[in-house]
């Protein structure tokens, strides 16, 4: 498992090893069953809180991402893909209707809209390959 986290972002470390541990299981680098690391191991490896590596368990948990056995550990959910999918894009979902709301504010067209949105997308898919 590859999560990198960065201090420099805005976004909180939970939500962005939340959100690495999400698509590595959506796009099946994390399998179902595959065991997680302890959440004492992921913070030291991170350097984060223990605190702030279970809010990113409990949270995926409640998602239906990850299941956890007591005494065995956690494990990539084996509840069904699809579902995991469909939470998945309704979290894109809200955050695509935020972009919206903000494009509207400044009066940016659907055309402008369009061209960032696969602008960004191309350079996620760059930034993948290295």
């Amino acid at each position: 498992m590859n999560i990198l986290i960065s201090n420099a972002s805005p976004q909180p470390l939970y939500e962005q090893i939340e959100e690495q541990v999400r698509n590595q299981i959506l796009s099946g680098a994390l399998r179902q069953g595959d065991p997680m690391p302890s959440i004492r191991h992921l913070a030291r490896e991170l350097k984060v809180s223990v605190i702030t590596a279970k809010r990113a368990y409990d949270d995926l948990e409640a998602e239906g991402f990850l299941t956890t056995t007591p005494g065995k550990g956690t494990f990539v959910s084996l509840a069904n893909l699809e579902r995991l999918r469909q939470v998945a894009m309704s979290q894109i979902e809200g955050k695509l209707a935020e972009a919206v709301d903000a494009a509207r504010a400044i009066s940016l067209g659907l055309a402008e809209l369009q061209q960032l949105t696969e602008l960004l997308y191309k350079e996620g898919e760059q930034d993948e390959r290295h």
